[in-house]
């Protein structure tokens, strides 16, 4: 042993003391605004069905015609793998889960819209299709044919659709208390929202209708449809998104990005509209900033080409929409939109390439980091967020299975759980 080093300060116990007292207000502030990820589940896309289309059997019928086209077009693993440009070591895990996926869950998140894939409707049509809704949603849940995520899309708070926005969203939650209260997989969806009023109006209409049925106070959130250049860019030259999580007072779930009304929005040409358009990607960064630590997520928009039609054709837009959807994994957004049964075969083929594509090293990462072990990347609890975030969604999903993340992490789930979301004094106590 050495020699021990005699510790002395100069500062008074006062001074820390008075600092903490003028900072209290800040890390209240903190603790407020940038509460962190919910650490619950995010489903990997949304699937948007009109209201008049949504049936009892809707999403079985995604899946089984996902897997007829992968029968006619895509037929084993090699075939899918070739389509896509698979390596070699993921086609058969990557197809079989893809498969087992349609089978079990081919939907992790459904819409009924009532906003643009519905349109306009003479009042008496809409109140009975929200009823319904009510009622398919509610059953599906009751009998455990429910999507883990299920909700409606209501049209905007414009003047000249609110009213009907209102009251479909009333007929809706209406029918779900009815018919024994509200499922915890519950998803609302305000689209179309260029001023942080609009999303203060939506709070109120919550408020109102969880006053009206004893609900506890912030039971229903909402996701918030990005969709114009001013809910990107204010007039005074602010980012009207982050204006917008604060307006929703802690209920916001999402920010989703609306690829073609903003692109449209924009000027850019109809040819030109994709989610990997410069307009896009910088509409998306700022979401993605705006809501960084707020337990605000942020989801891609869609494509709008569908594989349908001959073999090549269904090839063109598998491969379009399995790159859109891995450049969006590689930017952080993990959760996107799919239009057509046709998508979910690439939704999920891209999803567990990119997982299983980085499963081993992020493991690997992550056990020398628990275990205090060295290695060539000097990792610290930020990064060990980032992979336990990983393996975590991987795990989801279904990209993922648990005895093989603990056999190369030697972790629970619980463990993982622990480094996703640590204590905000955890990660800034490093120093890094």
């Amino acid at each position: 042993m050495g020699q021990q080093e005699k510790v002395a300060t100069s500062l008074a116990g006062a001074v820390s003391e008075e600092i903490s007292a003028s900072l209290a207000p800040v890390d209240a502030e903190l603790e407020r605004r940038y509460p962190g990820d919910p650490g619950t589940r995010q489903p990997v896309h949304t699937v948007y069905v009109p209201g008049d289309a949504f049936t009892a059997d809707t999403l079985r019928s995604w899946g089984d015609q996902a897997l007829a086209l992968l029968d006619e077009h895509a037929p084993d693993a090699a075939s899918f793998a070739a389509v896509l440009g698979l390596p070699g070591e993921l086609a058969e895990p990557v197809h079989s889960r893809v498969r087992a996926k349609l089978e079990r869950e081919p939907v992790e998140d459904l819409r009924v819209d009532f906003e643009d894939g519905y349109g306009p409707r003479p009042d008496a049509e809409e109140d009975e299709t929200a009823a319904r809704a009510a009622r398919l949603i509610a059953e599906a849940y009751a009998n455990g044919t429910a999507a883990p995520y299920m909700g409606i899309r209501v049209k905007c708070m414009e003047a000249a659709v609110r009213d009907r926005g209102i009251r479909t969203l009333d007929v809706f939650l209406t029918g779900l208390m009815a018919a024994g209260g509200l499922p915890e997989g519950l998803v609302l969806t305000l689209p179309k929202v260029t001023y942080p009023e609009q999303v203060g109006a939506f709070v109120r209409l919550l408020e109102a209708f969880e006053k009206a049925h004893g609900l506890d106070a912030g039971r229903l959130g909402f996701e918030i449809q990005i969709e114009t250049s001013q809910a990107i860019l204010a007039t005074d030259g602010t980012a009207t998104v982050a204006r917008m999580i604060q307006a929703a007072e802690g209920r916001a779930t999402g920010l989703h990005y609306g690829t073609f009304d903003y692109s449209a929005c924009l000027g850019v040409s109809a040819a030109h509209q994709a989610s990997d358009h410069p307009a896009a990607d910088h509409a998306k960064a700022v979401m993605q900033v705006a809501a960084a630590g707020t337990g605000v997520r942020v989801s891609d928009g869609s494509t709008n080409v569908l594989p349908v039609g001959p073999t090549a054709k269904v090839h063109d837009a598998w491969r379009l929409h399995y790159g859109l959807t891995r450049r969006a994994l590689a930017r952080a957004y993990y959760q996107g939109w799919d239009m057509h049964p046709g998508h979910l075969p690439t939704r999920y083929a891209a999803v567990f390439a990119f997982y299983r594509a980085g499963f081993e090293q992020a493991a690997a990462r992550l056990a020398r980091y628990a275990n205090r072990a060295g290695g060539d990347v000097m990792d610290e609890p930020a990064t060990a967020k980032a992979l336990s975030g990983y393996l975590l969604r991987g795990l989801d999903c279904g990209a993922l299975d648990l005895p093989e993340v603990a056999r190369l992490t030697g972790l629970t789930r619980t463990d993982l759980e622990g480094f996703a979301s640590p204590r905000r004094g955890d990660l800034t106590a490093s120093g890094q």
